[in-house]
């Protein structure tokens, strides 16, 4: 699948899912907090389902999908 999360969003998303799973897991948090899986596992494979139904990406424009983002 093309890469369709940009460099920032991926970030986002990594940070969002690990403290989400995080509190989970030490159980701060009810079970609800293991949807952070969904942007972690999203954030690491550059690839949201969601938007490739929608045909949207926020990649950067030079990248044009193939994660050349650094």
């Amino acid at each position: 699948m093309k890469c369709n999360i940009g460099c920032s969003e991926r970030n986002v998303r990594l940070v969002i899912g690990s403290v989400l799973v995080t509190l989970a897991i030490t159980h701060n948090i009810g079970a609800w907090g293991w949807l952070g899986l969904i942007p972690l596992v999203t954030g690491v494979m550059k690839v949201c389902p969601a938007y490739a139904l929608l045909k949207r990406s926020t990649c950067c424009k030079d990248c044009k999908g193939g994660c050349g983002c650094s």
